[in-house]
């Protein structure tokens, strides 16, 4: 099927956005719009059927390599068919996956629901209240049937730490995994992309007072700038959130076992011991 030749499969706020925007840049690359067609994932999105997934490829030149990036593909137990979907339709493929430390995941992972109103109160009550803070994190978890299907050489593994350290080198490398043969080239002027520092917290009824078109139209006519500006920043989380020690101390222990594995797994790219970053 025409269709892509990789995808980035997460994990969820490990700088999947930037990665997938620098791929998108390159001679030679086409990713998809929406970045995030989430197909093999979400069930109402797959039963649009084959025909519509196909259709986000339609753009790509004679030539290029095709590539899309789901970070929904990687949220175990949430979205649970999406390797039985995906080796159905693409039994072979090239992979990425891309993490962070899982800590720090977990702490922008909470940002991002907190904008979106979907999670309140503070980061440690957080933690215990919404296992997907943990789940998403567990990377060694959310790879391994991805491995089963496609083989451990089919998979890219990179990291954010590994792509702020070395942004070109780590490009390079990525790119040559999913089958660039040209040279890739590090945009600066592109920047990161989807930060949660720079997110701002919905309203109540968000989609009728923000992204209505007559409203929007309404408060850009009454509304001065500088007081729209004002606005959104005193919805916006200023200060990111910080766990307690024993909350951290507690994370890193839950998160070890699973570190460890991914060391096994990806020799040379993970570090085991949890203190320091992922390399």
């Amino acid at each position: 099927m025409q269709g892509p030749d990789f995808i980035i499969i997460g994990a969820m706020k490990c700088g999947t956005s930037t990665l997938a925007a620098q791929l998108g840049q390159q001679n030679g690359v086409f990713l998809t719009t929406p970045k995030e067609p989430n197909f093999f994932s979400d069930d109402d999105v797959f039963a649009r059927g084959l025909p519509w997934y196909k259709a986000l490829f339609d753009g790509a030149a004679t030539g290029d390599i095709k590539g899309e990036a789901s970070t929904h593909y990687t949220k175990l137990p949430t979205h649970p068919d999406t390797v039985a979907r995906m080796t159905a339709v693409l039994p072979r493929l090239r992979l990425v996956y891309m993490v962070r430390d899982p800590v720090q995941r977990a702490v922008s992972h909470f940002i991002h629901e907190w904008t979106e109103r979907r999670m309140s109160g503070d980061l440690d009550s957080a933690v215990q209240a919404y296992p997907e803070l943990v789940e998403y994190g567990l990377y060694a978890k959310q790879i391994t049937p991805f491995i089963d299907a496609y083989g451990v050489d089919a998979i890219c593994l990179t990291s954010l730490e590994r792509l702020k350290a070395n942004p070109e080198g780590e490009l390079v490398r990525i790119a040559h995994h999913v089958g660039l043969e040209g040279q890739a080239i590090w945009q600066d002027e592109l920047g990161a992309q989807n930060v949660s520092g720079e997110r701002v917290r919905k309203l109540p009824l968000h989609s009728l007072l923000i992204d209505n078109p007559v409203a929007r139209g309404l408060r850009r006519t009454l509304v001065p700038q500088s007081l729209r500006t004002r606005l959104a920043k005193s919805r916006q989380m200023h200060d990111r959130p910080t766990l307690s020690p024993a909350s951290s101390a507690e994370l890193r222990a839950r998160f070890a076992p699973d570190q460890a594995r991914l060391a096994e797994l990806f020799p040379g790219i993970i570090k085991t011991d949890m203190q320091k970053e992922i390399s």
